[in-house]
């Protein structure tokens, strides 16, 4: 192995292996080490791109990077769903007893149907703020999974957010919610950079202060008492600015839009997870 710390007979022992070293494996293995869940040097990563590899080396000094999985260490699958077919084969005979897998759409039925008989599948849906820490995560269990299991899976996905356990049914929505929302606020975001532009703003200025409005109203959202229909109104005074700026929203549908888009998203979650 060109880099890494050696696989053979580690020390301390590996308490967790991950398939795929993308990014949102990256950001697992920096949210677990950062919250003390594991040590670097008790996290390894297949991956297959040798560049890759080296980056994660050069990121994670004493991280394992094993040319194949390693025997009798739980599995965080996180690999493209095209690729989950491959990746559990090559689990084939390596005693894993639990995968936690991330691939977007891939059913806990064909997990299983894939894996050895008797292994624990529990099934999750990340989103990309994850990468700052921030996630909002869900996940299930399969067949298998007791609530020890289920602990151990939000442990991991806690490292980087909020992580809560649904019945599988429930994880189409959780996509087109939480999955696909970082995209919503991000037209959103781009929506009120080009406002701000149109009424006069230098694009720097128009940047900023979206950034910082969309930061600041999620910290109010989330530490506040009061729901988001409570703080909407809190800041809405009759025949006011904002009351006209709603007043507009309103006449365009977007919160029926919003709606719309969720539901979407999690139809063809559904769609692609039957595929």
């Amino acid at each position: 192995m060109p880099v890494g710390r050696s696989s053979l007979n580690p020390d301390p022992p590996v308490r967790l292996q991950f398939l795929g070293g993308g990014k949102m494996a990256e950001a697992l293995i920096g949210g677990l080490s950062t919250a003390g869940w594991a040590g670097v040097e008790e996290l390894a990563v297949v991956e297959k791109l040798s560049e890759r590899r080296a980056e994660l080396a050069a990121r994670f000094a004493g991280l394992v990077l094993p040319d194949e999985p390693l025997d009798g260490v739980d599995v965080l699958l996180a690999v493209k769903p095209q690729d989950v077919e491959v990746a559990a084969g090559r689990l084939a005979g390596r005693r894993v007893r639990r995968v936690l897998s991330i691939a977007a759409g891939v059913t806990i039925a064909t997990l299983e149907r894939l894996l050895e008989p008797g292994t624990v599948v529990v099934r999750a849906m990340p989103n990309t703020p994850a990468l700052v820490g921030e996630g909002a995560g869900a996940l299930a269990g399969g067949s298998q999974a007791t609530s020890a299991d289920l602990d151990w899976g939000r442990d991991v996905l806690s490292s980087v957010g909020l992580a809560v356990v649904v019945d599988e049914v429930h994880l189409d929505a959780v996509t087109g919610l939480s999955g696909s929302g970082p995209a919503y606020v991000f037209l959103v975001a781009e929506a009120l950079i080009e406002a701000g532009i149109r009424a006069g703003l230098p694009v720097e200025v128009a940047t900023e202060l979206t950034h910082q409005t969309l930061v600041g109203a999620a910290l109010l959202l989330r530490q506040s008492d009061d729901g988001a229909a409570q703080l909407r109104a809190n800041v809405t005074s009759p025949g006011g600015t904002t009351a006209e700026g709603l007043r507009v929203l309103g006449e365009r549908e977007v919160p029926d839009a919003f709606v719309q888009a969720v539901l979407a998203a999690a139809a063809r979650s559904a769609e692609l997870g039957g595929a």
